[in-house]
């Protein structure tokens, strides 16, 4: 056995992997996708977001090109097959194949360095993903513990996710994603371009990811509403219990107490919402 790994693919909210496979793959992914995924080396990954036409968040991928005709992409398992058929609708003549393989390999991540068994992985800041064939999987001891350290982990990262609950309800700087190397603005059109690159240029996003502390039972979810302890209202994002009783989430708000979202009114406190404290330090910055 290797080390304690935590296995990715096994919880309810785990990750799947998708192949996108032919002479056109980089570039088809090129068009429908917030990176710039042309520009990756065999070996390179970055992170990615699907979007509809309003910049709107429908899934946050985790690219590994492995060759100049192969690129792979992990996301939730609960959102593979609502990526791989909206993506299958812009194939047309472009020649890409696209395959789910999720069930057929697992994702693990490992705190041990990249393997040198020639297995394909994504770097995390100090972390990687292993993408591991599933007759392959009973090589590695994986533990529940080590699964939620990963996501304690994530959530100190500041690494946003979207599930089914909020998928399309964040634009992509909403998710830091432009903080995270996630969007290039200087590549062609992909679909949401256009509101992204406005938000961007034109200062507007009032509304970030940040990381907060909260206790009781039970821990938050994704799309759950809490509120900070100056009132602003907050949705969040991922969720990370921390203690017997403590958790941290990563949620949507506005970043400064008194920022509104465009010209929405300050909803009314509802004393019945989870109150958190916060906002806690991220390991980048947001912008001023």
């Amino acid at each position: 056995m290797s080390e304690v790994a935590a296995d990715l693919s096994g919880a309810e909210d785990g990750l799947g992997v998708l192949a996108f496979r032919g002479a056109d793959a980089a570039r088809f992914l090129q068009g429908q996708l917030s990176a710039d995924v042309e520009k990756l080396a065999p070996g390179a990954a970055t992170l990615a977001g699907l979007h509809n036409p309003q910049g709107r968040v429908i899934a946050i991928l985790s690219l590994l090109r492995i060759s100049s005709e192969e690129v792979l992409a992990v996301l939730p398992r609960q959102l593979a097959h609502t990526v791989e058929q909206r993506l299958r609708k812009y194939i047309l003549r472009s020649k890409v194949a696209i395959e789910d393989l999720t069930g057929s390999v697992n994702v693990l991540g490992s705190k041990s360095g990249a393997p040198g068994s020639g297995l394909p992985c994504i770097p995390c800041g100090g972390r990687w993903m292993l993408l591991v064939p599933a007759e392959g999987r009973a090589e590695f001891e994986s533990s529940a513990e080590a699964y939620e350290q990963w996501i304690r982990d994530d959530v100190a990262a500041g690494l946003p996710q979207v599930y089914p609950a909020t998928t399309e309800e964040f634009v992509a700087q909403m998710l830091n994603l432009d903080l995270l190397g996630g969007i290039s603005f200087d590549k062609g059109c992909y679909t949401g371009q256009e509101v992204i690159a406005r938000a961007h240029y034109r200062g507007r996003v009032k509304r970030r990811l940040q990381r907060w502390h909260g206790k009781g039972n039970p821990v938050p979810r994704a799309g759950d509403a809490v509120r900070g302890s100056d009132g602003r209202p907050l949705t969040v994002v991922r969720a990370a219990a921390t203690g017997s009783r403590d958790w941290e989430i990563l949620a949507v708000g506005p970043y400064t107490a008194n920022a509104q979202d465009g010209a929405q009114a300050a909803p009314e406190i509802d004393e019945a919402v989870i109150q958190v404290e916060g906002p806690l330090p991220l390991p980048y910055s947001l912008p001023e």
